[in-house]
């Protein structure tokens, strides 16, 4: 596995209490334990992130203007849709 040295500073007690639990293998343990804090932190944050969106669609369902503009666009979409349709069979028919 290729990867980067760190120096990290340890107050003496911590570094007693780590050697006691990693034993040699301070470096795994230590990264192991980053990747874990990492792992949590990504998670907080998709958390929140899904909770901002949350938020923001019930925000904006709720508002009536915002509303009525989306129908608007989804008519004109639909429509724009059923057009292109057509006139994509009608070239075809006209091909045959």
């Amino acid at each position: 596995m290729a990867g980067r040295n760190a120096n990290i500073y340890f107050p003496e007690k911590t570094y007693n209490k780590l050697r006691q639990v990693a034993g040699l293998k301070i470096s795994r343990f230590v990264s192991e334990a980053v990747e874990e804090k990492i792992k949590r932190e990504e998670q907080h944050k998709k958390e929140e992130f899904q909770k901002k969106l949350i938020a923001g669609y019930k925000k904006v369902a709720q508002n009536k203007k915002i509303q009525k503009e989306m129908e608007i666009w989804d008519e004109t979409i639909s429509d724009m849709w059923r057009k292109e349709n057509n006139n994509t069979s009608s070239v075809r028919k006209k091909r045959k």
